[in-house]
């Protein structure tokens, strides 16, 4: 039996008749409360709420558009959804869509990149991160917590995010709003990327420069992580480029958990060649209790929150569902990917 949710009225494609849109929206980011949130944004459609893709075999058929949040795609679903159009992220990421089946059925596939929906709560919890790292707020609050006054121990590893070097992998739309808040930090802004922006952008950011990513990791003090995940970043930071770091340096990712080989990581926290590293995406996710990151010495840990506070939330689902209803009244899709 269905665990689905179904909603279904009115016409929101005049003259086509109501398309059906399965909403999946896995369980650690709302499950089927959030997925109800999003279907009374479509009051038009015939809305199915499921939190995996595979819950309702009849509506992933009868499917015209998916919007998932984090709930894969995969080659399977696209084949076992003839009447497809649509696969709508709502989300900046995009890899846990197999792409290369949707391009094969000609079923375009949307994130919501261009819409900014979390490009300042995801640079707020960067430097969140990279401030608990230079603070050493974690271990602080350990201590005081049992009554250990830990300022002799810790007053050696404090430092400052003025006059330090941030390495930005990835100069999109989130990674110009983490080096808006850099240049506020007084900082140094390297980039890198498979584009260098215009030289206005640079200037406005501060004097950022586009470098090699190796160079880049040489010369910085935090490296931060905004890559896409595709093939060719996965596990973009391997133990060759964790040797590059400086003895003293953070890295920091809120992108996606397999740019970084988790294991490679624990081993440079374990043998101090990198001073810390504050995660927020894993791989998997949720992670589990053999992740060894858990147990790595300075490092802050959180759930995949960056881009999941409530007035994010809002934005992202009505990003993707006004990609949804663009598509439904004939307007061109904004942010294909594929």
């Amino acid at each position: 039996m269905s665990t689905g949710m179904n909603t279904s009225t009115g016409n929101l494609a005049a003259g086509d008749g109501p398309k059906n849109v399965l909403a999946v929206i896995s369980p650690h980011v709302g499950g089927r409360t959030a997925g109800a949130a999003l279907a009374g944004l479509l009051p038009g459609a015939r809305v199915t709420v499921v939190e995996t893709t595979d819950e309702d075999p009849a509506a992933l058929r009868d499917a015209h558009v998916i919007v998932t949040g984090l709930g894969p795609v995969t080659a399977g679903h696209i084949a076992a959804a003839p009447a497809l159009e649509l696969v709508q992220c709502a989300s900046h990421g995009y890899d846990y869509i197999d792409l290369d089946a949707a391009r094969a059925r000609s079923v375009a596939v949307c994130n919501i990149g261009s819409s900014g929906a979390e490009s300042r709560c995801v640079a707020e919890q960067t430097f969140a991160l990279m401030l608990a790292l230079a603070k050493q707020l974690i271990p602080a609050h350990t201590a005081l917590v049992d009554a250990d006054w830990a300022l002799p121990r810790l007053q050696r590893s404090l430092t400052e995010l003025s006059g330090k070097t941030l390495g930005i992998v990835g100069l999109g739309h989130i990674g110009k709003e983490v080096a808006r808040r850099a240049v506020a930090f007084d900082m140094k802004i390297l980039y890198s990327g498979r584009n260098r922006v215009p030289q206005e952008t640079e200037n406005r950011l501060g004097g950022a420069r586009h470098v090699p990513l190796d160079d880049l990791l040489r010369a910085s003090d935090y490296i931060t992580l905004h890559a896409p995940l595709t093939d060719d970043t996965r596990h973009l930071i391997d133990d060759a480029r964790l040797a590059l770091l400086k003895p003293t340096a953070f890295l920091v990712n809120t992108a996606r958990g397999a740019l970084v080989d988790q294991d490679a990581l624990a081993d440079a926290l374990a043998s101090g060649t990198l001073a810390g590293a504050g995660i927020d995406v894993f791989d998997p996710e949720p992670p589990t209790a053999a992740l060894r990151l858990l147990k790595s010495p300075n490092v802050v840990l959180s759930p995949h929150v960056a881009g999941v506070t409530r007035e994010t939330l809002v934005r992202i689902a009505l990003a993707a569902v006004q990609n949804v209803i663009g598509h439904m009244d004939g307007k061109p899709l904004r942010d294909v990917v594929a």
